[in-house]
């Protein structure tokens, strides 16, 4: 699934976050890439196992994972480039539908479903998805089976310090509608990732996370 020497350049760009330095690892940098394309390929295929929408889908292999590249708006921390990269299976884009994903960070790799980065009009949807009916959501995090899987609930990259206008502090939705888009997460080892048949687990990890994608589509 991951080539080891994945892990690598993502373990060395880390360390050597440099425009320089990525320019002198362009071949790296390709067959990274290529890595990935194969991931969300692989994802695509064996979709039908874990959600028909997602295996309908037109496959977009090459927009199917996020860029090292860090826009100044959007940057994390001081490095130009992510040392890290999220691979989808969506039945839509990324940035404006639930979907599955795997994060892959040399130390820090996990799966499940999200909606991480929602444009404007998804994080509109999202929080009106909310407001309108905060119990179904509530109940996906309430259910045993999803707990067991997903031991941390819900899991944000970026949270408000206030809540959005004209949402009162006591609503049931509250706590969920200050994070800037959110999903489900299950650690896998990176020595998982590096073999065949780790698609058998992270199959199962989309079949758990499938009714958090449901709510929101």
């Amino acid at each position: 699934m991951v080539e080891p020497e994945t892990f690598t350049f993502l373990t060395d760009l880390g360390q050597n976050n440099r425009k320089v330095w990525m320019d002198e690892h362009r071949a790296e940098r390709d067959d990274a890439m290529r890595n990935f394309t194969g991931i969300a390929t692989t994802l695509h295929d064996y979709a039908h196992l874990f959600d028909y929408l997602v295996a309908d889908a037109r496959s977009k292999p090459k927009q199917s994972f996020t860029r090292f590249f860090q826009e100044p708006r959007d940057r994390i921390g001081s490095g130009l480039f992510k040392a890290d990269v999220d691979v989808f299976a969506n039945a839509g884009h990324p940035a404006e539908d639930f979907g599955y994903y795997l994060h892959l960070e040399p130390g820090n790799c996990y799966a499940g479903a999200a909606l991480f980065q929602p444009s404007k009009m998804a994080l509109a949807r999202m929080r009106a998805r909310l407001i309108g009916d905060p119990e179904a959501l509530q109940d996906i995090l309430a259910d045993p089976e999803f707990k067991t899987d997903f031991p941390d609930g819900l899991v944000t990259r970026r949270k408000l310090s206030a809540l959005p206008d004209g949402v009162l502090g006591s609503d049931p939705a509250a706590l969920y509608l200050k994070m800037v888009g959110f999903g489900c997460r299950k650690d896998v080892p990176d020595a998982l990732l590096i073999e065949d048949d780790v698609i058998d687990l992270l199959i199962e990890i989309f079949r758990a996370a499938r009714p958090l994608v449901r709510c929101f589509d």
